[in-house]
């Protein structure tokens, strides 16, 4: 590692008196190397300044600094060893002086030792595994003492974790002179475990055998703990994966709705192979049932960076139509824009088949209600109303010439049976409803409502002149009908509006008061929300309910376009 002086090594001495550190002895080598006289007698800082004889290690080289005289200071090595004679005690100094190219080695080697120590957890062993040195990082993260470790092997830091194969291999390749690398789990004096990140490098003897081994690791404990993690997330999400692949119809597209995988439930479904799936976008199953509205609104919301969730009715290859309820998700790059789609679908066309059939069943149900109703009304209007009309008559014509009290009480018992009669009939069914249309019905209802329960109504509609389909003039005159019973029965206003008007040729029904309201969380759905809603899907609407408690509330009736109609 340096260079010195072997003939001065061996003849550059000093002897000193321990007691006064005063030079007893100076050999010629010696006044060469300080160039100096004959300093017998002197003390001995007078050649080496910063040189405390009593804590020199015994019979082991230090690098000192000695004083050349007319040149300075230059670097030596002082080995120490100590004697008595006549009962005095004395050191013997042996002195060898570092050659400048040897002094910059040392700095140099210095400076490298200083750096791994200062980012490394160091340690020497001698060639059967003892430890010779370690450095303050092995102390700090062994939790074990320089005395503690000193003169043992590493079986003492041992974890268990690894197998004796393991363990075996790695002193089979140091010992075989060649550089050992991996990681070591290790356990600190406290039973907490960590992980290095070791390379063992042998250093050889002259005939090629290790004589001691130098361990440099660094600590990749949390290192350790984000791969596991990542193991495991990655684990995690191929079990995922494997549960969608066998659960689920699923396609990623890139950002342009190109699609870039589909797993093998799409392909049997569409009846496409993967290959003619990649690289092209969904219009290759697009059905054509859905508007551009549809897929408008689709794009827009998942293009905003939000979840979409609906129903999309598909085409296969062969031509078949397929329901899938689908969700399609945007993942979002660091600054929030989507970068590609996962669609996750569930086939639906069974449940959607029985819906269909359930919808035409409610409907014919309906119709059927509806004609029985009108069936009943013209009954009690044209058969009973008419006897008890009959009745009525011959009852005024006893009373023009009788005057019998009874003959009072039975007209107006009469009179109020007929009454009642009609109002059975109206609710059953008004004949205007058919004979003249739902907007005379409504204004027919209208008015007696308002005559029978003192609560004011403002009604506007836009309607064009032509008859609606008797289904949708009776789910409109019905749905108006029970709400406005609501809120007879429940709002506790004197006013209320009925708007229908007609949007982009869709058809808009709004009852709306301004009375208690209710909290929709625990709104009861009874008979009479049932049959509305129940009205609203049989033609292919829907019916929507918005209050707040002291705020009122509004019914929305929403009905497909007219020219569908």
């Amino acid at each position: 590692m340096y260079r010195v002086n072997q003939e001065q090594a061996t003849k550059a001495n000093l002897v000193v008196e321990v007691s006064g550190g005063v030079i007893e002895y100076i050999s010629q080598e010696a006044k060469a190397l300080f160039n100096c006289s004959d300093k017998q007698g002197e003390i001995l800082s007078t050649l080496l300044p910063e040189t405390d004889l009593s804590i020199l290690p015994e019979g082991k080289a230090v690098r000192q600094t000695g004083i050349r005289s007319g040149q300075g200071t230059f670097s030596i090595y002082i080995k120490k060893h100590s004697f008595s004679l006549r009962s005095e005690d004395f050191y013997l100094l042996s002195i060898m002086e570092v050659e400048e190219e040897s002094e910059q080695t040392l700095k140099e080697l210095l400076d490298i030792k200083f750096a791994l120590d200062e980012s490394a957890i160091i340690a020497m062993t001698d060639k059967r595994g003892k430890i010779t040195y370690v450095n303050q990082k092995f102390v700090d993260i062994s939790q074990y003492s320089m005395d503690e470790l000193l003169g043992k092997d590493h079986r003492m830091i041992n974890s268990g974790y690894h197998s004796k194969e393991f363990m075996r291999n790695l002193w089979q390749t140091i010992s075989s002179g060649n550089v050992w690398r991996g990681e070591i789990k290790n356990r600190a004096k406290n039973g907490d475990v960590y992980w290095v990140d070791t390379t063992i490098v042998p250093f050889l003897s002259k005939d090629g055998q290790p004589y001691q081994y130098l361990a440099i690791r660094y600590e990749v404990t949390e290192h350790k703990k984000v791969v596991e993690q990542l193991k495991q997330s990655i684990q995690e999400l191929m079990d995922v994966k494997f549960a969608l692949d066998e659960s689920s119809i699923v396609a990623m597209t890139d950002k342009r709705g190109k699609i870039t995988y589909v797993n093998d439930m799409f392909c049997e479904i569409s009846k496409y192979s993967r290959d003619e799936l990649i690289g092209r976008d969904h219009r290759i199953i697009n059905s054509g049932y859905h508007s551009r509205e549809f897929f408008g609104n689709l794009w827009k919301t998942i293009a905003a960076g939000k979840v979409w969730k609906g129903e999309i009715r598909n085409k296969a290859k062969d031509g078949t139509y397929y329901w899938m309820y689908t969700t399609i998700i945007p993942f979002l790059n660091e600054e929030g824009e989507p970068f590609q789609f996962m669609a996750i679908r569930s086939e639906i066309t069974e449940k959607k088949r029985v819906e269909h059939e359930l919808q035409q069943m409610m409907r014919r149900l309906l119709d059927v209600q509806e004609e029985e109703r009108k069936r009943l009304s013209r009954n009690l209007h044209d058969g009973i109303g008419q006897n008890l009309y009959s009745h009525l008559i011959t009852i005024n014509v006893l009373r023009s010439q009788l005057n019998h009290p009874l003959l009072d009480q039975m007209q107006k018992e009469a009179s109020d049976l007929i009454e009642e009669v009609r109002d059975i009939s109206w609710e059953l069914r008004p004949s205007v409803l058919d004979d003249l249309g739902l907007v005379p019905a409504i204004r027919s209802f209208l008015s007696r409502y308002i005559d029978n329960y003192g609560i004011d109504i403002d009604f506007n509609c836009s309607l064009p002149l032509q008859r609606l389909s008797i289904a949708i003039e009776t789910t409109i005159y019905r749905v108006i009908q029970e709400a406005l019973t609501n809120v007879r029965k429940y709002a506790k206003v004197k006013h209320a509006t009925v708007d229908i008007v007609t949007v982009d040729e869709k058809i808009k029904v709004s009852i709306r008061d301004d009375g208690q309201g209710f909290d929709k969380k625990h709104l009861q759905r009874g008979v009479g929300l049932f049959s509305m809603e129940e009205r609203a899907r049989s033609v292919g609407g829907g019916l929507d309910i918005q209050s707040e408690i002291g705020r009122g509330t509004t019914v929305i009736l929403e009905l497909p376009t007219l020219s569908d109609r």
